[in-house]
């Protein structure tokens, strides 16, 4: 402000003058500017990159991006597989241990996106807004459980997207399971999430 301030005081020519003396700096972006569109989820059975949908599901990126970077979700494991329909995961430790997780957040599901193929959406109980730290991705279109078509009204809200590694997804799908400790469709071997990142903007 006071440079501009001495430029108008020495007029036109004195602001060409300087300006080609000292050409701007080139603005680069603050690292909370980047992009934050992607996360990159490693597994013991490969890499998922998927993109996650701010513009549409405000309050559920967030709470997710919150869970990502503070790392919560190292060393947890997908939990439940469901040939045909689901892989869920992001709240237990090997062993069926549940991981505490945040305050429950609202649910998103009215937000136009619907549960396809390859769509990350948020687990909940039966109670609508109590979706956490874990998560699904459908393996096949599952709009039954959209806001417009499940039973109870309300569905259950997708937030992102596989963009790369549906492969990776379709392996864990296929996976030995069986019953344990009052849980269906448990991985008879851990299908652990060894770390999730935020993508490079």
């Amino acid at each position: 402000m006071q440079k501009r301030c001495i430029v108008v005081l020495f007029g036109m020519i004195g602001l060409a003058a300087w300006t080609s003396a000292k050409p701007l700096p080139r603005l680069e972006p603050k690292p909370a500017e980047r992009s934050s569109s992607r996360v990159v989820m490693e597994t013991n059975h490969g890499r998922i990159v998927i993109e996650l949908y701010a513009d549409k599901a405000p309050i559920t990126v967030k709470n997710f991006l919150q869970y990502v970077d503070e790392r919560y979700y190292e060393g947890t494991i997908f939990h439940r597989v469901v040939p045909n329909f689901v892989i869920q995961g992001g709240g237990m430790l090997p062993g069926l241990k549940k991981k505490p997780g945040r305050t429950p957040i609202k649910n998103e599901a009215g937000n136009g996106l619907s549960n396809e193929r390859g769509t990350l959406a948020a687990a909940r109980t039966s109670d609508p807004d109590s979706a956490k730290s874990q998560f699904y991705i459908n393996l096949k279109d599952n709009k039954f459980i959209d806001r417009a078509n499940s039973p109870d009204k309300i569905g259950y809200a997708v937030f992102g997207k596989v963009m790369e590694g549906m492969d990776v997804v379709d392996r864990i799908s296929g996976v030995n399971t069986n019953n344990q400790a009052g849980h269906s469709n448990v991985p008879v071997e851990s299908v652990t999430i060894r770390s999730v990142r935020r993508a490079d903007p």
